[in-house]
């Protein structure tokens, strides 16, 4: 018993020693880190001190501190950044689903401004710039070395005004300028349309708007149709929509979904992360589902794709999304500035990280470029294009009653007009055709 004790005794000492050996050191270097992080906001001091006293000009104090902060929160990835009193009142707008300028979202890529996507029938789009090029120049004075909230303020202007940027755009030999006229940027979140049987639902961004006019739209293109029974399905065009709130891109994937994972988000510490499960009922009452995406699919709208596809609902076509796969959130600041920092990473329900990856379509479908030259080649040959009826003299149909004569007459003009559409927009013909084979199938889901 003794020698129990004895033992037990020794060994508790022994716990005690080597829980100080370990510790010791962790909170001599804890505490090395500590000083060292006072020692550098001292350097800061001193440096912040000496310019005030010894620069050239006079600054202002609040716009030195402001930019240190910027740069510090710049310097950590392309999406966190802070937010100025003005700005922040800007972003607060955009959300909204209204405010000024050309109509671009951009981000910051090897030092440069780079288009993630132009938006639907603002003054960028209607001027023709697209998704991946890159801005060197505003009104002639270069970019490079900016910040993007400095290159962004430098586009920014009054509403009427005129500015030129100068563009440069992978297959162009040289950068070229394009003029642009500010605009109050009137966000139309969802154009819906029906393409034959198909209902088309273009959705240009995420804001507060998106789900509940994506939900009225469908109900009324559905009516308009004649029910859900004259429907084949529905293309959800996500092309060039840049993303946004993540709560909307929740609620349009559970739209479709009647139950599983939507989307995950993995903070720094494992507390922080958090599943949002879909919810019973289908919009699209289990009819096939095409999602159309290119490189200015990001964020938010990458969501949305990444859910659908992995959960077998939808169809993805077109070209690999931008892969933006970070979450950011703002956080109010005093003097109701902000600052947007990422805070998670966000996974598809598979699992899978899109950061920098982007989601890859089920069927890979580029949109041709088009040219004045090919058109009229286009036009030229379905004016010469003849057949047996305009031959004089050809025999008529007797074996088809006026109704099926009818029909078949109703069916051709449908066929044609899909052919305009592939020339009009060949990726969301692609889709719609993709609709048609499953709807012929006789495929339900």
């Amino acid at each position: 018993m003794k020698k129990f004790l004895m033992a037990a005794a020794g060994g508790t000492l022994l716990g005690v020693v080597t829980t100080t050996q370990i510790a010791a050191p962790l909170l001599a270097q804890e505490a090395a880190k500590t000083e060292n992080v006072y020692e550098q906001l001292d350097l800061f001091g001193d440096i912040f001190e000496r310019i005030r006293a010894q620069y050239v000009e006079e600054v202002d104090s609040g716009e030195l501190i402001e930019a240190a902060i910027d740069g510090m929160l710049t310097s950590l990835d392309p999406h966190s950044s802070y937010l100025s009193p003005k700005d922040a009142a800007k972003m607060r707008e955009q959300t909204r689903g209204e405010f000024g300028g050309l109509g671009i979202e951009v981000t910051q890529e090897e030092g440069f401004v780079k288009v993630v996507s132009p938006i639907d029938g603002t003054p960028a789009d209607e001027a023709g710039i697209e998704a991946g090029d890159f801005i060197t120049h505003v009104n002639g004075e270069s970019l490079l070395g900016l910040v993007l909230d400095e290159a962004v303020d430098l586009m920014r202007g009054p509403v009427g005004s005129e500015i030129v940027i100068t563009v440069a755009r992978e297959g162009e030999g040289e950068p070229f300028d394009v003029s642009i006229i500010r605009d109050t940027i009137e966000l139309t979140v969802v154009r819906s349309r029906t393409e034959g049987d198909t209902v088309v639902l273009r959705l240009s961004t995420f804001n507060d708007q998106t789900y509940p006019k994506m939900a009225e739209q469908l109900a009324e293109k559905v009516e308009a149709a004649g029910g859900m029974d004259a429907v084949n399905g529905f293309v959800i065009d996500l092309r060039n929509n840049p993303g946004g709130l993540l709560t909307q891109a929740i609620k349009v994937s559970d739209a479709f979904l009647n139950e599983g994972e939507i989307v995950s988000t993995r903070g720094r510490e494992a507390a922080d992360g958090d599943r949002i499960n879909a919810q019973m009922g289908d919009l699209a009452e289990g009819k096939p589902i095409v999602v159309l995406i290119n490189g200015g699919s990001a964020s938010a709208s990458e969501i949305v794709a990444g859910a659908l596809q992995d959960h077998r609902r939808a169809i993805v076509i077109g070209t690999k999304s931008f892969g933006k796969g970070s979450v950011q959130t703002v956080m109010p600041l005093r003097s109701e500035g902000a600052m947007r920092l990422t805070t998670a990473r966000y996974y598809t329900p598979s699992g899978r990280s899109i950061q920098s990856l982007g989601v890859s379509p089920d069927i890979v479908v580029a949109q041709p470029p088009r040219s004045a030259e090919t058109e009229e080649e286009d036009d030229t040959t379905i004016r010469r294009s003849r057949s047996e009826a305009d031959l004089r003299g050809s025999l008529n149909n007797d074996s088809l009653s006026e109704d099926e004569i009818k029909q078949i007459e109703e069916d051709r003009e449908k066929a044609e007009r899909a052919a305009d559409l592939r020339i009009e927009d060949y990726q969301l013909a692609y889709a719609i055709d993709i609709l048609k084979g499953l709807s012929a199938l006789g495929t339900s889901e």
